[in-house]
């Protein structure tokens, strides 16, 4: 065994044992998960619901499903993996409520008009506008796969579809956002 299979080893061990306490009640235990998680999980929910505001309620909604559903938890595949897809589902949650309201607003948030904009906030901008045009089952696979890192198998099932199926949803989501990309007036370099 080289010295990354230890390492691995060693780290799936600490979250193992993480796991167990934090099923146990301690509450730290299950902040330290959480906290190894959070940044990607507000990267899904950002993307998937395409503003700060909601994003916000779908990352609480989130930690509440996740410190709720923890004594359920099979450590199968990493903590972090299964935090991703209750992110996942509590912002496609707000983005289905959102949408079920009949004067609710696009909701973006746009670079301040006082302050020099820069690039990377005005490309995060179209890429959430963009985003949000994509049907919902395109956008998770999109988000899950590029934002959250998630594999074709681990995506497939948790979409509960075949890995064949998957590629095909991500292929057709991300045709959706080249275009949604085009009619923007974003062109390939």
């Amino acid at each position: 065994m080289n010295r990354s299979d230890r390492a691995d080893t060693s780290a799936i061990e600490a979250e193992r044992d993480l796991i167990r306490r934090a099923q146990g009640g301690d509450q730290k235990a299950f902040a330290d998960l959480a906290s190894g998680a959070q940044s990607r999980m507000w990267a899904v929910c950002l993307s998937i619901t395409g503003n700060r505001h909601d994003a916000e309620d779908a990352m609480q909604n989130a930690l509440t499903a996740l410190w709720k559903n923890l004594p359920r938890f099979v450590p199968k595949a990493r903590f972090s993996t299964w935090a991703y897809r209750v992110a996942s589902n509590a912002a496609l949650q707000i983005v289905r409520a959102r949408r079920d309201t009949p004067d609710a607003e696009a909701g973006f948030d746009e670079p301040s008009t006082d302050s020099p904009v820069d690039s990377q906030v005005t490309s995060a901008v179209v890429m959430r506008r963009a985003l949000d045009e994509l049907p919902p089952e395109f956008r998770e696979v999109i988000v899950l796969r590029e934002y959250a890192g998630l594999s074709y198998q681990e995506i497939a099932d948790h979409q509960k579809v075949g890995v064949q199926t998957l590629k095909s949803r991500i292929n057709r989501g991300r045709t959706k956002l080249r275009q949604a990309l085009e009619s923007a007036g974003v062109t390939h370099a």
